[in-house]
């Protein structure tokens, strides 16, 4: 019970970024800052994969559009990672609070990731690419200080975690109309594409 608060702040932090949460708990870990991250998420190619990937969505999560794209992408990766963590901090491998701590961190990560992916849908319907940098930096901050607050003091730390989580999806729901005319306006550029490519240049007159 004792490591459930670090568990879903995990998970909510890697619904956002997850490549972020591996490479923070991994050098807390690795240069004894806390003794509760396991030694898998300390191994020297980890942190390094985890870097690497980090640097890659600290660029595309930037860019309009392209940190839908990356969003979509991550729909399984963030949640199937938040459960991983969160099995891996609970330690005692095959138990049951193993496979609880995995099914509450990749539950949460799968809430985040939706009220992330579904407020830069909205982000996006501006044409100005200051807000998607704005969000971004925000949201990488937000992650960062609150899992290393979680080290620190686990419980305050899941408690905002939860009223984060919680105040995103209101925020979602307001924007789901928004939301809505994003994608259609998506669908109908798309349609467009594949009709203008269909018929091909025009004749010669």
């Amino acid at each position: 019970m004792s490591v459930i608060p670090l568990v879903f702040t995990s998970g909510w932090a890697s619904g956002i970024n997850a490549y972020a949460v591996v490479l923070l708990l991994g050098v807390f870990g690795a240069t004894g800052v806390s003794d509760e991250v396991p030694a898998a998420l300390q191994r020297t190619d980890v942190l390094i994969v985890a870097g690497v990937l980090f640097l890659c969505e600290v660029v595309a999560d930037k860019i309009p559009y392209v940190d839908s794209v990356w969003d979509t992408a991550h729909t399984v990766i963030r949640p199937v990672a938040g459960a991983v963590i969160a099995a891996l901090l609970a330690g005692e491998s095959g138990s049951l609070p193993e496979l609880a701590a995995g099914a509450i961190g990749g539950s949460t990560a799968l809430m985040s990731h939706l009220v992330k992916a579904g407020t830069r849908m909205a982000v996006n319907t501006s044409p100005e690419p200051f807000s998607n940098i704005g969000m971004s930096i925000a949201e990488d901050l937000g992650v960062a200080g609150v899992v290393t607050f979680a080290i620190f003091n686990p419980v305050a730390a899941a408690i905002i975690a939860a009223v984060l989580l919680v105040l995103g999806i209101v925020i979602v729901t307001f924007l789901a109309s928004r939301i809505r005319r994003f994608l259609c306006r998506r669908a109908q550029r798309r349609e467009e594409k594949r009709l203008a490519g269909a018929e091909g240049p025009w004749p010669p007159g």
